[in-house]
């Protein structure tokens, strides 16, 4: 399961950011996208810096968000 792809659609689904709109931010089709938020792929370590400066530029609240998801200590 991916923790990255959960947070990321977590986060889209909570700013009304599309898919189309962060795939243009950092660069990549927006099936690279597709495929970490349906958990079909895991993004590379450094993806995981791309998509929170993609997010900051698009909405820093999101951004916040998506790092405070994506660290969070999900053990009991």
């Amino acid at each position: 399961m991916s923790k990255a792809g959960l947070a990321l659609k977590q986060v889209l689904k909570s700013y009304g950011i599309t898919q189309y709109r962060i795939s243009l931010e950092m660069g990549i089709s927006r099936s690279n996208i597709h495929r970490w938020i349906n958990e079909q792929a895991d993004p590379a370590g450094d993806a995981i810096l791309d998509i929170r400066d993609a997010l900051q530029k698009i909405d820093p609240a999101a951004a916040e968000m998506f790092i405070q998801l994506y660290l969070q200590n999900d053990s009991p």
